[in-house]
């Protein structure tokens, strides 16, 4: 496998303008017929888009968490369900990042250079809470491993060629073992039957005494032992999936009242989008949208500025405002794009249409984790200045 390689952020940008531009043409007519974007993920990889925060000094771009957030918000405007596959791709490699070993990151580092995808699998059903990972990284006598258990919610494994996998290891700390999609004992089922993002196959992971080499396991506990900003990046790329969310939902409803919806008689105009109840309607959503990517910029920004200075308060201060962002934005992206409906009138809710598309998404997607315990952590920190924790959702 061969992809291209980004230079900087400005061409990550352009490539990702073009690549959403062409997806958007088909997003639809995947969402209703099903159709897993195998050929627009391979897109994606051959774009170099995928390796675009492999540090500088291993021959990436290394670019602003300011222009991966706009790169996913750019995705998700037009297919959030392809937005979402990638965005655990991006999670794992910072993990190589922050606890690969020298030989680790160069290994892995000429995967992601080369087009190659990182899928995920960490949740699991059943259990306590999600922090209670039951999946088992078991040592073998010649020091390597064997994995072993069931994970739920796989976004991108479908797609990978590595999966990591989040385990504990003998002695309970959390670990991640990065497997090849073709490992002996690792199977990836497509059941996934959301709602909403249909088509991220998001389905289940076993993992049958799955062999694992020493040198493929890195040390994720490490990660919350020391100021982090693991969840803040995680979080960011979310948040910016429910801001392009929104603004695809609004800048199609726009289309359709200014294409194919009907004034109302009583309103005196001519055109639907002369009516005055709908132009107050649009701008109050716009106010809105405007103020989630307005928050998205100013976390990016806040997570770019912990990264060049990285402590305890610089890395608070991103959790901070990426949850302000993330907060925000969930909540507008499912009033906009269940507005859309409300100003584009009773045609939009033909199912041929598949505008419903949008607010499915956006539900789907925005239960990812809830916004309600992000405004906890805000409140507390301006309240008494307490830190947010560090276990990685936030």
């Amino acid at each position: 496998m061969s992809a291209h390689v980004i230079a900087d952020d400005a061409e990550a940008l352009t490539v990702t303008a073009a690549l959403a531009e062409e997806f958007r043409a088909g997003a639809s007519t995947r969402d209703a017929e099903r159709n897993l974007p195998r050929a627009e993920v391979e897109k994606l990889s051959a774009s170099g888009l995928l390796a675009v925060t492999v540090p500088a000094e291993h021959g990436g771009a290394d670019v602003s968490m300011l222009t991966l957030a706009e790169i996913f918000r750019l995705l998700a405007s037009a297919d959030a369900s392809l937005a979402q596959i990638p965005q655990s791709h991006f999670v794992y490699v910072n993990v190589v990042r922050r606890q690969g070993g020298q030989k680790q990151q160069r290994f892995f580092f000429a995967e992601v250079l080369a087009g190659r995808r990182f899928g995920n699998a960490q949740s699991e059903a059943g259990t306590t809470h999600v922090q209670d990972i039951r999946t088992r990284l078991e040592p073998r006598s010649d020091h390597s491993y064997v994995l072993t258990g069931v994970k739920h919610y796989a976004t991108g494994a479908l797609f990978a060629d590595w999966i990591p996998v989040l385990a504990r290891a003998e002695d309970e700390n959390l670990h991640v073992a990065y497997v090849p999609r073709n490992a002996p004992g690792l199977s990836v089922i497509d059941d996934w039957d959301g709602m909403g993002q249909r088509t991220t196959a998001s389905g289940t992971v076993r993992l049958d005494a799955v062999p694992v080499p020493a040198d493929r396991v890195l040390p994720h506990h490490l990660t919350f032992q020391q100021p982090q900003l693991h969840g803040a990046l995680a979080q960011l790329l979310h948040a910016a999936i429910d801001a392009g969310i929104a603004g695809g939902a609004l800048a199609e409803a726009a289309e359709f009242v200014r294409t194919k919806s009907r004034p109302w008689f009583e309103s005196g105009a001519e055109t639907a989008a002369e009516d005055p109840l709908l132009i107050q309607r649009f701008g109050e959503l716009a106010v809105k949208l405007r103020a989630s990517e307005a928050l998205l910029r100013e976390a990016a920004r806040t997570v770019d500025a912990a990264r060049a200075d990285l402590t305890d308060d610089s890395a608070a201060e991103a959790s901070i405002a990426v949850a302000a962002a993330k907060a925000h934005a969930a909540h507008v992206a499912v009033e906009v794009t269940g507005a859309l409906f409300e100003v584009a009138g009773t045609r939009s809710a033909l199912n041929s249409l598949n505008l419903h598309r949008h607010w499915r998404d956006a539900r789907t997607h925005t239960l990812h984790d809830p916004a309600r315990w992000k405004i906890q952590h805000i409140g507390r920190y301006v309240l008494s200045g307490t830190r947010p924790p560090r276990h990685g959702l936030l």
